[in-house]
């Protein structure tokens, strides 16, 4: 029995630096309030909202896109919109592949995305950085995209199972 496991996080330069960058303004405007001689931010008031400014920052580094594919289908847990992995049997699906897509282009960016306002024909993506997925396509027509940084082995899982699907 063959499995694939896969967990990404956003963890790319690119939005570290952005992060980064985007707390200088908010610190630095908090921080020259409460230095005024005439202040009437409190120490307390001050911690918290630091605390919150970088807490908030922060909370993009939580979300966590897991994938497991085997004998039964293939599951997917995008924390914290999911909180248990959504399972699809194989029987639900027409066709499964690894494909190369534009994230911005197809689907508006990274994170979870489509199936309403952008490219509503793609269907549904749920990817945390490059452009490599896993394309299936449902009896029922919907369509679902689940990015992987794990080509080589997405491919050859969905190899083993491919005969499960019914098409």
């Amino acid at each position: 029995m063959k499995v694939f496991k896969e967990e990404q996080r956003f963890t790319q330069t690119w939005l570290i630096v952005l992060m980064v960058v985007s707390l200088i303004v908010p610190v630095a405007i908090i921080v020259q309030e409460y230095l005024k001689d005439n202040t009437k931010m409190t120490t307390t008031s001050f911690v918290l909202t630091l605390t919150g400014i970088f807490a908030s920052a922060l909370f993009i580094f939580a979300f966590k896109l897991k994938t497991r594919i085997d004998e039964q289908g293939i599951q997917y847990q995008f924390f914290p919109f999911h909180f248990k992995y959504r399972k699809i049997n194989w029987t639900e699906i027409t066709s499964a592949k690894v494909r190369i897509y534009d994230p911005i282009g197809e689907y508006g960016g990274w994170g979870l995305k489509g199936g309403s306002l952008w490219n509503k024909e793609k269907g549904k993506c749920i990817n945390v950085s490059g452009d490599i997925g896993i394309q299936l396509i449902f009896k029922n027509g919907k369509k679902l995209l689940i990015g992987t940084q794990k080509k080589e082995d997405a491919i050859n899982v969905l190899k083993t199972y491919l005969t499960k699907i019914d098409a």
